[in-house]
């Protein structure tokens, strides 16, 4: 009956819980630089500190198994309440099984019930996964005291060149609920778009994308401009304005460009409101802006054309500086020591602004997820005062944040690159199907790890070996030294 439906509907729907995991071995982008003789262009210029990184012991799978244990195990999940368990990744470890099978492991024998399926679209799928896993809390399918679980992760490796101070890996786990301290509001907009702005061709095994950046960047900023407009468009202005919400979090490929898409809302949407979006410190771009767009529906063309003025950008990156720093930089802490975990990065840029205790009572916080191809969403989440479940929240990611980042070891630049060569050497064997050579695996029927740098740390998931048929085999270096 409606009425009873009623009675059991799930009210405040969304976060109630983050995990997250990153690897034991970081690079420092100033050692990168060194290495390329270019002193501050990735520090400056790309805006990161340190880079996470993974030799061939580890891959997103493994990754997201830590992250998953962790988040089950931090939040005393029962694993028969997950109704829905559900993965974002780019990451593939196979063309047909889903991750999201392999997390089954952490889940009683007895309990198969669970919905869910891995997504991907860049580094959009974890977002998409947040959404499905909401609107699943908030469906008729949904049974009282049911949670579903969110796992999104990447390894972001790129071949040696431009490109590979930009990368990461990293994962993040999310527990979705009702009655939740972080509750996703139900206005949002999208920006779907058919480019080839950074793509992996199913013809090759490498792990390696191919990647236009300047249109990836430009991208990013158009699908910034018409999330934006998109949301204003459904809401009113007092609820969709950069004094509407307390905090601002960003998809990060690097900060430099959260930087810049952050101050791209600080452009008018219509020609009326030009001076006053535009902070004063920028006036004469208003009286630009309001010869320019003399009607409405000019806005977007305006928009479009402004994505390569460079003086407009640093314009209002600097009119911005202020708000960015109280509003945005609570949200970058791990991806600028981590780097770009793609489908998890959003949500790295959530669990560092969590875990810095910004949040208050009824805050606004703003979330912008671009996946190259492209798809994006700007959504937003408001924090409810639930007493312990809001305190067991952020008490869990104040206490980790700081003392994972400064428990792993410091690389060398060459040690990086290693690390990234033995990747590609799993690459090519399991690219090989089944033609194990001498140049892949020594000649073995099965392909083992080599990497040994640095020791994992206590917990984490691990591939152990690659048969012979391509099947993965995961362990778990032990909770507690002997």
């Amino acid at each position: 009956p409606a009425e009873t439906m009623a009675a059991f509907a799930p009210r405040n729907a969304g976060i109630v819980g983050l995990e997250w995991y990153a690897p034991a071995a970081f690079v420092a982008q100033a050692s990168l630089e060194r290495e390329d003789g270019c002193d501050g262009k990735y520090r400056v210029g790309l805006g990161q500190e340190a880079m996470g990184f993974a030799d061939d012991r580890e891959d997103v799978a493994s990754m997201l198994l830590t992250a998953c244990a962790r988040l089950l195990e931090t939040y005393a999940v029962d694993p028969r309440t997950v109704g829905r368990l559900e993965v974002g990744t780019e990451t593939l470890t196979d063309k047909s099984k889903s991750v999201k099978t392999t997390l089954l492991t952490l889940f009683p024998e007895n309990h198969r019930d669970v919905e869910g399926a891995t997504i991907i679209n860049a580094c959009y799928g974890g977002t998409a996964a947040l959404l499905n896993a909401v609107a699943w809390v908030e469906s008729s399918a949904w049974e009282p005291g049911q949670v579903a679980i969110v796992v999104c992760g990447d390894v972001a490796v790129y071949e040696k060149g431009p490109a590979r101070p930009s990368g990461g890996c990293g994962a993040v786990a999310i527990l979705i609920g009702a009655d939740a301290p972080l509750v996703l509001e139900p206005k949002r907009a999208t920006c779907a778009l058919d480019v080839w702005d950074f793509y992996k061709p199913s013809c090759t095994p490498s792990e390696y994308a191919r990647v236009d950046g300047r249109l990836s960047q430009k991208c990013y900023l158009k699908c910034v401009d018409a999330c934006w407009r998109g949301l204003r468009a459904k809401t009113s202005a007092d609820e969709t304005s950069l004094d509407a919400f307390a905090h601002f979090v960003f998809h990060a490929p690097y900060n430099k460009l959260v930087r810049k898409g952050f101050a791209r809302l600080a452009l008018p949407l219509t020609p009326d409101d030009a001076e006053t979006l535009l902070p004063a410190a920028t006036a004469s771009l208003a009286a630009s802006f309001r010869e320019t767009t003399a009607t409405t529906q000019a806005i977007s063309s305006y928009s479009d054309a402004s994505l390569d003025d460079k003086a407009l950008d640093a314009a209002l990156r600097e009119a911005t500086r202020g708000l960015y720093e109280t509003k945005v930089a609570p949200s970058t802490a791990i991806p600028r020591h981590v780097g770009n975990t793609y489908t998890a990065s959003v949500f790295c840029g959530l669990v560092s602004l969590v875990a810095s205790r910004k949040l208050r009572p009824d805050d606004r916080v703003l979330l912008f997820s671009y996946g190259s191809g492209a798809l994006s969403t700007m959504y937003s989440l408001r924090v409810r005062s639930t007493g312990s479940a809001l305190e067991t929240l952020v008490a869990a990611l104040e206490s980790t944040l700081e003392p994972r980042l400064s428990a792993r070891r410091e690389a060398s630049a060459a040690e990086f690159h290693a690390a990234l060569t033995l990747r590609e050497r799993c690459a090519a064997w399991q690219g090989d199907k089944g033609d194990m050579t001498a140049s892949t695996n020594g000649g073995a029927s099965a392909f083992v790890p080599v990497g040994t740098v640095p020791p994992l740390a206590p917990g984490t998931f691990y591939l152990a070996s690659i048969d012979d048929k391509c099947r993965r085999v995961y362990d778990q270096v032990p909770t507690e030294s002997p």
